[in-house]
């Protein structure tokens, strides 16, 4: 999965940071997951084409040669050159995509509507990534102490379990204090990784055969059904491919590839061949098929490797976590998660932002898979299932974002549709697994899509009983004019989710105490489908009568909205009237959600599970970071 903790820069000041750090830093956020595949990925494999318990040395030239080519074809071409190119104004991931297609861009119609639904089951696939990755890379890790010491095999999970428990716990302290270091570490490890894996191949040099495609073409062809649960396993080589594209708009296309293709494939390959050429020379022995990683490693350096395991499995569990932190975010700014507490941590790279309700729930689902499958083979079946969908589904959008560019149809398909065909095979493939633990993060991801598309229809469906309650903003003045109201000294700001007519939350004061403000700003803060509004493009004003001005303040789907701020800038720009922030009222409405079934769009019972959304959304003053101590809530019924 991917790693998508913030970072504050903007786009130049990402392309102007010298490569080489951003190279080093981005090894511990891109790379954490794919990084430790090789825990796992192999001896996965190798146990299917085995059910023997023995490996042919076809299998296993055939298995790392497969492996080695999806690195080169899915990670290396499709994603670290191709995919990367599709980005929104610099950022990536399946939600940069997403607003890319959105219909809110242009005149609605099926083809864009659908590729939403899709896109957004995407993302959501991204929280089954995120409950499975955690378990089954710090799993790996820990099972490399059966090696040696059997006895420690009861012992595997509730060490899991402690290391996983500690690693939740400390998310609402902020991880900027360990962020420095992540970079550093998985240098460290792909360093080990790609020395082991020298030792393997030069152990049984006859393994560089598979460097080949013809070993995979030729092994695949003869396996029979076999075939497709093989590859199922192999699979897992390029798991946090996606990574890539997510945290491009953080760290900038070139480190990442220089990171890439400098040293996490190169180690990569060395320490997969090196997997490969252990199980060649000891085909029969099952401490080498269970783990042909730590097979790798000398008695002597056993432990220490399985310490070092340790820190970069919590790594790639850390940017995981991180990530979804920042896709919900992104969600909520986009509408389609409703508000939810935020808290901005301490550090400029890692850990900026913490969402307690994510935390837990990423908490929950990872102990659950640790504790309900109990083993990282058992976990296999459920993490590539979700994440071969997911490249499924970005293939699609980029082919749709591509052709909306106006790119040479001809070369879109040829090219898109090749990879769609790869990554329709692995998802074929994982399928396989769908009932032996692949059904667990499809689950996630189905409830997950579920509530997302019913929030965002529901608001769809309170913008129209808004606008149908709302008094016009003519009607309002020219009742202000006929019934004059008494005028209070200072500055009133009067939050409202659209830019048209006036909210509740004046008109219903003004009607029930008969008094306004001196100066009164209608505020409508709305997300632009851009990642980061400038502050030149932030603030629009427009007079609408003596003492009242309508504010609309636009922000993009990854700024932190801050209302207070926002006014400071049009302030400072000379578009607000100077006032005394500290002794500014904002007034905002308390909506009471009462469904009936009588409006179309959502039946009655999808009408109170967005009630209930609505219920437990986060306050809109706290969300904005407004003080406490200046709002005025209204309360308002709707009954849709």
């Amino acid at each position: 999965m991917s790693a998508t903790a913030k970072i504050h820069a903007t786009p130049h000041e990402r392309t102007a940071r010298p490569w080489a750090p951003a190279a080093l830093a981005c090894m511990g956020v891109v790379f954490g997951d794919i990084g430790t595949s090789p825990l796992y990925t192999l001896n996965v494999a190798a146990k299917s084409a085995s059910p023997d318990g023995q490996v042919s040395p076809a299998a296993v030239l055939g298995i790392v040669s497969l492996i080695f080519w999806s690195l080169i074809i899915v990670i290396s071409i499709k994603y670290a050159i191709l995919i990367m190119r599709a980005d929104n104004h610099g950022e990536g991931g399946i939600l940069a995509l997403l607003a890319l297609v959105s219909p809110r861009r242009a005149k609605r119609n099926t083809w864009r509507a659908a590729m939403v639904v899709i896109g957004l089951i995407g993302a959501t696939l991204l929280y089954g990534d995120g409950t499975i990755t955690p378990a089954i890379s710090v799993l790996s890790a820990i099972e490399g102490l059966k090696i040696y010491a059997p006895q420690m095999t009861p012992a595997v999970v509730p060490l899991t379990v402690l290391i996983l428990v500690a690693l939740f716990l400390i998310q609402r302290r902020g991880t900027s204090f360990v962020g420095g270091i992540f970079g550093p570490v998985m240098l460290v490890w792909f360093i080990i990784a790609g020395i082991l894996g020298i030792g393997g191949i030069v152990r049984e040099p006859a393994v560089l055969a598979a460097l080949s495609p013809l070993a995979a073409i030729s092994y695949f062809s003869h396996a029979g059904p076999l075939a497709l649960v093989v590859i199922g396993g192999a699979f897992l080589a390029v798991t946090g491919g996606e990574a890539f594209y997510a945290d491009m708009g953080h760290f900038g296309p070139i480190p990442i590839r220089i990171a890439w293709f400098g040293v996490a494939l190169p180690a990569l390959t060395l320490n997969y061949f090196g997997q490969g050429g252990m199980l060649l020379a000891e085909p029969n022995s099952p401490a080498v098929i269970d783990s042909p990683f730590y097979s790798l490693a000398p008695q002597w350096a056993h432990y220490p490797l399985v310490m070092l395991a340790t820190v970069a499995t919590v790594i790639a569990s850390q940017s995981i976590i991180s990530g979804a932190y920042s896709m919900t975010q992104q969600a909520i700014s986009l509408g389609f998660l409703p508000r939810m507490r935020v808290v901005h941590t301490e550090g400029r790279e890692i850990g900026q932002i913490y969402v307690p309700f994510v935390n837990w729930a990423l908490a929950l689902g990872t102990l659950a898979a640790v504790i309900g499958f109990g083993s990282s083979d058992a976990l296999a079946g459920a993490f590539g299932i979700a994440v071969s969908l997911l490249m499924v589904i970005t293939t699609l959008m980029a082919t749709f974002v591509a052709l909306h560019w106006k790119y040479n149809p001809l070369i879109v398909y040829a090219v898109n549709g090749s990879f769609l065909a790869l990554d329709l095979l692995f998802f074929a493939s994982t399928s396989t697994k769908l009932f032996d633990g692949g059904w667990f993060p499809l689950m996630i991801a189905f409830v997950i899509s579920f509530l997302m598309l019913t929030w965002r229809k529901g608001e769809e469906v309170m913008d129209t009983v808004r606008l149908e309650v709302r008094q016009p903003t003519t009607a309002f003045i020219e009742e202000l004019q006929r019934n004059p109201p008494l005028r209070l000294p200072g500055t009133a700001i009067v939050l409202g989710r659209m830019a048209k007519g006036v909210p509740l939350a004046l008109s219903h004061n003004v009607n029930c105490n008969h008094v306004l403000h001196e100066r009164v700003l209608l505020v409508a803060a709305n997300v632009a489908e851009v990642p980061r509004t400038p502050d030149e493009d932030r603030i629009i004003v427009r007079p609408l009568a003596a003492g009242l001005a309508r504010v609309e303040i636009r922000f993009g789907f990854m700024d932190e909205p801050s209302i207070p701020e926002s006014l400071a800038i049009g302030v400072a720009q000379g578009q607000i009237e100077p006032f005394d922030p500290k002794r500014v009222i904002y007034y905002t409405g308390h909506e009471t959600i009462i469904p009936s079934g009588r409006r179309p769009g959502l039946p009655r019972w999808r009408e109170a599970i967005f009630a209930f959304l609505h219920h437990n959304a986060q306050r809109p003053g706290a969300f904005f970071k407004i003080p406490g101590a200046q709002i005025m809530e209204i309360g308002v019924e709707f009954e849709i």
